[in-house]
């Protein structure tokens, strides 16, 4: 498939934009829902070939040229390997069910969502757990602090009832075992 006008037109613009990510080109950054990712060099080099060929397969050959200089001896599938694993890893996409980087066996590797491509950043939403980046994961996080204030109020409870049953045992020892007035301890 020959590259066209509209494959070479996007890849000039500053920004791209896939589901909840967004690059920015001339700053090689890369951010989450406003939040900056940290991709290393190689790793941010993947992306970017998997974005060029959007919807095609990028083979490992293609990654190895672009990441190894011609004379580096390095093993090139492992390294490969890593560095896509490490790219998941950072988009929190994984092998078994892709959300955006799909294996093509003994092929090499598909970017599966298809990009938006922009010259000013998409304004970002506040992260809320009705649209954050996992709805799941932020409401199960949003439970887990109210959970957590629960938890932390029952515990200033149950020693602030120890407190008062400290108190009125103490109470009751001093009253029951106190020398009354005239009278005698023995």
């Amino acid at each position: 498939m020959a590259a066209g006008p509209s494959r070479v037109l996007p890849l000039s613009s500053r920004y791209v934009r896939f589901g909840p990510f967004q690059v920015d080109q001339q700053r090689q950054e890369v951010s989450r829902n406003g939040v900056r990712l940290k991709l290393q060099g190689k790793v941010y080099q993947v992306l970017l070939a998997l974005i060029e060929k959007q919807g095609e397969v990028v083979t490992r050959d293609e990654l190895r040229l672009r990441l190894w200089p011609a004379d580096t001896h390095v093993n090139y599938d492992a390294n490969v390997n890593t560095t896509v694993n490490k790219l998941r890893q950072a988009l929190g996409d994984s092998s078994e069910k892709p959300l955006y980087i799909e294996t093509i066996p003994r092929k090499g590797y598909c970017l599966i969502v298809r990009p938006e491509f922009a010259e000013v950043p998409v304004a970002v939403a506040p992260v809320t757990p009705a649209n954050g980046v996992n709805g799941k994961a932020r409401t199960e996080s949003a439970s887990a602090v109210k959970t957590d204030i629960w938890i932390t109020l029952g515990i200033i409870g149950l020693i602030l009832a120890g407190m008062l049953l400290g108190a009125g045992i103490t109470q009751l020892w001093i009253r029951h075992f106190a020398p009354t007035p005239g009278g005698f301890w023995f």
